[in-house]
């Protein structure tokens, strides 16, 4: 797992050109440092510059980037590639049967040669999380290519002669012909929880698309789809399906456990996390090796004085306590408290590790500091990430009034209230005016409809199962990418690479087209998972109700948002203040411990810190 970047400029001669050009792409590489601690290097072609990170995870010695293929000392295709190709060993086979060498025995070599050989069509071939670009110096192309379900991220901003890439935003606005520029549509984006594809919030950047290559040639850009999720009709009775699910999960997670440095697994004690952490206790065991080392979040004196909520039911603690004593895990407790949670230095870290503020506050610092405590021990982890948008966790797939609203579930009633762009949620602190120019509202519907107007469908498809497949898309082109960005910026940020083997798409189009009905033939949520993996688990984690990742009830936290929110109103200069109702903002500090403007005071202040540290134009 790495970090890549570079830039194309067909009006200009990088490689000879002036010194500043291959400082620029120096200080573009320098932003990724964290997604590649092990390693760094950048490659010029007259017309190309490509940086890379390394987070050395296969083939330690052999695996430097960029990587060229060469034939009598010209350089055929050159690569600047993040992620992990999980069957890189079949097609390594495939590609030597054909007559291709190999003089590493990475899986980045192994895509240079698999577009040598099938070119584009090449990317259908793979099966992992990827983002990379391959530069062809005989046609002077450039190909991006992202994994089908945008595990990895990879972004991109045209100029009047080539393009800018980058895994994240900062390696882009590390260019010198780059301002941070956010306009009303971004700020909207920013605010509304949709998650457009392709949309990067700062204007004239944009993110590649799951599923899609972009290629620039100097005519221009070309954007194309090679992956989509697409209906087809389910004709495996219910034991059968079972069955082939948990041969997924068998071969998934077997494929995924191959590394050649320290892995285990992040363990929360639900269904999800769970599974994988016992399927992967059966695959070490299986190879050899193992115990499986396993990893959870925990917050000072949670489980004692824990209290039931709308989303969660029980504490998380006992039951990662459970798995891992029923599998004999290797487990670790990782405990935060409000102090390290409302720590300046890792607050800016969560958001220099997101780029943008998005008010998930104590969710992503946690998270951060799980992964950056994981890091020290292990340098891959499995997680059970996108389980809920595949088989339906989630409490909304079963709300009536979410399922049939005419928005997206998580924003109606019976959602995550909190996610809402109007009213007490996470737009709540704003200034009105501000609202009614971004029409947050507004904003939402027409990204809605423009989502329902992907769905695939069957012919004859009508009522709950119609509107369920709706739901699942929705879930699966945006909700999950909120949550895969989200995972791989604060794993990345620490050098950690976390895999998903519930996003495997074998797994994600068998599920995907799967009948509501069946997905719920128990009459619970996820009854397809739960069955598949009943005989490995304990039967109070296996009927355990869906708890989602906690968010610490320390009264002390809201109290120390408050007093940071207080600050930025005492100052004249926040950048922040202009667009905050001053009067509400104000009424919120009165609150005397409660917790009703905790994800509007959050994202006040992940706007003032963004404004402040990535010294953003706003354009509204």
């Amino acid at each position: 797992m790495c970090g890549i970047t570079g830039w194309i400029a067909y009006d200009q001669d990088l490689k000879a050109g002036p010194l500043e050009a291959r400082d620029t792409l120096d200080a573009m590489t320098r932003t990724m440092a964290c997604r590649g601690p092990d390693a760094s290097g950048t490659w010029l072609d007259t017309h190309a510059a490509l940086g890379h990170r390394r987070l050395a995870v296969i083939d330690i010695e052999g695996g430097a980037q960029p990587m060229r293929v060469e034939h009598d000392g010209r350089t055929l295709l050159a690569t600047t590639y993040s992620g992990e190709v999980y069957n890189y060993r079949e097609l390594r086979a495939e590609l030597e049967a054909l007559g291709h060498t190999f003089r590493t025995s990475s899986d980045t070599e192994v895509v240079l040669h698999a577009h040598l050989a099938w070119g584009e069509a090449a990317t259908e071939r793979l099966n992992g999380m990827y983002a990379f670009a391959l530069w062809d110096p005989r046609t002077e192309e450039l190909l991006l290519v992202r994994d089908r379900m945008g595990i990895k991220p990879l972004f991109y901003h045209p100029t009047p002669d080539g393009v800018l890439f980058g895994s994240e935003p900062k390696a882009v606005l590390a260019h010198p012909a780059v301002r941070p520029v956010v306009d009303a549509e971004g700020l909207a984006e920013l605010v509304s929880f949709t998650k457009t594809p392709g949309h990067a919030v700062y204007k004239g950047m944009y993110e590649l698309p799951p599923g899609h290559t972009l290629r620039v040639r100097r005519q221009g850009l070309v954007l194309r789809r090679y992956w989509a999720l697409e209906a087809r009709e389910h004709t495996d009775d219910l034991r059968t399906t079972v069955h082939h699910v948990r041969e997924l999960l068998d071969d998934i997670v077997t494929r995924q456990l191959i590394a050649d440095v320290p892995l285990c697994t992040l363990l929360s004690g639900g269904l999800d996390s769970s599974a994988i952490t016992a399927l992967a206790a059966r695959g070490l065991a299986d190879a050899g090796h193992g115990p499986v080392r396993s990893f959870s979040v925990d917050f000072t004196g949670y489980t004692e004085h824990f209290t039931p909520d709308t989303l969660r039911a029980t504490p998380d603690g006992p039951y990662a306590h459970a798995l891992a004593a029923h599998v004999r895990a290797d487990h670790s407790d990782i405990v935060l408290d409000t102090a390290a949670l409302m720590d300046p230095a890792h607050r800016a870290a969560v958001l220099t590790a997101r780029d943008v503020p998005l008010g998930l506050g104590d969710g992503d610092t946690s998270l951060y500091l799980l992964f950056k405590a994981v890091r020290e021990q292990s340098t891959v982890a499995l997680s059970g990430e996108s389980a809920d948008e595949i088989f339906g966790g989630y409490r909304w797939f079963h709300t009536p009034e979410s399922v049939h609203a005419a928005t997206f579930p998580w924003l109606a009633p019976g959602g995550i209230d909190h996610f809402s762009g109007t009213g007490e949620g996470r737009a709540a602190l704003l200034d009105g005016g501000l609202l009614t120019k971004l029409d947050v509202t507004g904003y939402q519907e027409a990204r809605y409809r423009e989502a329902l107007a992907e769905v695939p469908r069957l012919p004859g498809e009508n009522g709950l199962e119609r509107r369920m497949r709706e739901i699942s898309h929705l879930h699966l082109t945006r909700f999950v990418q909120y949550l895969l960005d989200r995972k791989d910026r604060a794993s990345m940020a620490v050098g950690l690479e976390v895999r998903v083997p519930f996003c495997d798409h074998r797994l994600v189009e068998y599920v995907f087209n799967t009948p509501w009905a069946m997905k719920t033939f128990d009459g619970r949520e996820k009854s397809l998972l739960r069955a598949a993996t009943r005989d490995l688990l304990p039967p109070e984690i296996a009927d355990r109700l869906k708890s989602p990742y906690p968010s610490t009830q320390d009264p002390r936290y809201n109290a120390a948002l408050r007093t940071e929110l207080g600050r930025i109103l005492a100052d004249r200069d926040a950048p922040v203040r202009p667009l905050l109702d001053a009067a509400t903002a104000t009424a919120s500090l009165a609150e005397g411990g409660g917790a009703r403007y905790r994800t509007a005071t959050e994202l006040a202040l992940g706007l003032d810190a963004w404004l402040r540290r990535y010294g953003v134009a706003l354009e509204l």
